[in-house]
């Protein structure tokens, strides 16, 4: 059965997914949804995700949304298929799972935020805000503080191999090192900048680099 993925292949959330996914060799079909046309907020595609953002998928009649709940879901599935994503043990789990809540609660909304004042409000013709962006910056200059001194004692966020931890992370450092102009951030800290550099030189991630079209 081939997954559906409905997101679009440079958003950051739908990224994730797929990366789990790359990492799974799971077979999945990307279906494109135009989100500058706001195709996400029609009715038809509601029936599927009802708050109206990517992504969702469809595992035959099997549907889910919400990117973290989807990796967690087929890092699960398939746990004895390709690397290790979750954690061996109970412990190992949970650790994992902290690190995948830091990023949902501590690091994407900054991230996020900052793409929405500099790369899409001027797409839509507005002004990006220039204090919310520093704010935003700032407040990650801290959590990268975090992050450096855990990769100081671990190789990964989540121990000593990749896992979801890491995985999660990884769209939206893709935005603050390329799109964004703040590779500073990541690259002047050198645990977390060496942690980047490996991470994103995994084949699942450089694979869904080339079907985003970068």
């Amino acid at each position: 059965m081939v997954v559906k993925v409905y997101g679009a292949a440079q958003a950051a959330c739908p990224q994730r997914v797929m990366a789990c996914l790359l990492e799974k060799d799971i077979p999945f079909d990307l279906v494109h949804v135009d989100l500058p046309s706001a195709q996400h907020k029609l009715s038809s595609f509601l029936l599927k995700q009802p708050f109206g953002l990517v992504p969702a998928i469809e595992d035959g009649d099997f549907r889910l949304f919400e990117s973290r709940a989807i990796m967690r879901y087929y890092a699960t599935k398939y746990e004895e298929r390709g690397p290790n994503l979750l954690g061996k043990t109970l412990e190992e789990k949970a650790i994992v799972d902290q690190w995948v809540e830091v990023e949902a609660h501590n690091f994407n909304n900054l991230v996020y935020n900052i793409v929405i004042e500099v790369l899409i409000k001027p797409k839509m013709g507005e002004q990006g805000d220039i204090n919310i962006v520093k704010s935003c910056e700032h407040k990650l200059d801290k959590v990268f503080d975090v992050y450096e001194e855990r990769l100081s004692s671990s190789k990964y966020l989540g121990g000593d191999y990749f896992t979801l931890a890491d995985l999660t992370h990884m769209p939206s450092i893709r935005y603050l090192v390329h799109e964004l102009g703040l590779a500073h951030l990541v690259h002047n800290r050198n645990k977390v900048s060496a942690w980047w550099i490996d991470i994103s030189d995994r084949p699942a991630w450089k694979n869904l680099m080339i079907l985003a079209g970068y």
